[in-house]
């Protein structure tokens, strides 16, 4: 009796298994432990997976801390859909004004940026004492950054000649820092009736104290430095107590003029002030006092002149 062999070709025990179990449930694949399956000389350049559904995939306990992906080509990405890249030309005008006109009007402007103007005048008030009336004022045209400044200051006698000194000047304001602003232009002291290159600095210095330094070079060679300071002291809403103090110094002597080189004056005043309810309009009272420094006092000696003198003062501070 012949015995007779059917030949199979000869497959793994893995494929078999597969092959036995056509109807095996996809859903235990996840249980099997494929970390000992070594796949690095597989060959997937044929596969084509551009069917496959990923939806179902988690891939959330995943470690790609590992993965090396510095040889990897992006050059051929075209990313120009993706949030962040160039957009369309027309997607929004410069202006955003999207193709709307301005109207009657015309196209707005930021506050900071229209010139404006306005006029301050710090000090005018009736000196009793000495019989005469102070005046500082300024009035200035620009914007915030550049302004055209008309500075004046002086004192007007009320008898005899009814003289007025003065001292103007017409200067370009800019500002320097946060706090402090430069000033530079020309100047006119009727007092000696010569003019002068004027250049300052103006500002609030710690403390809240306002500040100001101006420097005159008049046409004869002579050097003026003004010095001044004011602090507001504010009671509550409407007193306020101002206390302020004024330096005055020259370069070289000029005794036409009763200059001595060095410091020559010192005028110092307090005034308590009431402001009203705009704030635009602020009377005063309150008391003056000037000094002779220096060689000054010798001078003002000679000439009969008192050396120190005090007054109370009366007037008006206002703006608009």
């Amino acid at each position: 009796m012949r015995i007779y062999k059917v030949g199979l070709p000869f497959i793994g025990m893995s494929s078999l298994m597969l092959l036995m179990s056509p109807l095996a449930n996809a859903a235990e694949m996840p249980s099997m432990d494929h970390s000992g399956m070594d796949m690095s000389d597989m060959d997937h350049s044929s596969m084509d997976m551009s069917d496959m559904d990923h939806s179902g995939m988690d891939m959330s306990d995943m470690d790609h801390s590992s993965m090396d992906m510095s040889g990897m080509d992006h050059s051929s990405m075209n990313m120009s859909g993706m949030q962040g890249g160039e957009p369309p030309a027309d997607a929004r005008s410069p202006d955003y004004s999207n193709g709307v006109p301005y109207g009657q009007y015309g196209k707005p402007m930021m506050m900071g940026s229209m010139p404006l103007w306005g006029v301050s005048v710090d000090d005018l008030g009736y000196q009793f004492d000495d019989d005469q009336i102070n005046f500082e004022a300024t009035g200035w045209y620009g914007t915030d950054s550049n302004r055209i400044r008309l500075r004046t200051e002086g004192s007007a006698q009320t008898k005899d000649d009814k003289e007025i000194d003065s001292l103007s000047s017409l200067a370009y304001w800019k500002p320097l820092s946060i706090f402090w602003n430069g000033e530079a232009g020309v100047a006119y002291d009727t007092e000696n009736d010569k003019s002068a290159v004027m250049a300052g600095i103006v500002g609030t210095a710690p403390y809240f104290i306002e500040t100001d330094a101006r420097a005159y070079l008049y046409t004869d060679g002579q050097i003026r430095l003004d010095l001044g300071a004011e602090y507001e002291w504010r009671l509550d809403q409407h007193w306020v107590v101002i206390p302020e103090v004024g330096l005055t110094a020259f370069s070289k002597d000029d005794h036409d003029n009763d200059i001595t080189k060095g410091f020559n004056e010192m005028e110092t005043e307090v005034r308590l002030t009431y402001e009203t309810f705009s704030r635009q309009l602020a009377p005063y009272i309150g008391m003056s006092y000037e000094t002779a420094l220096g060689k000054a006092r010798g001078q003002r000696r000679q000439h009969n002149e008192p050396v120190d003198s005090s007054s109370l003062t009366t007037g008006v501070k206002f703006w608009f």
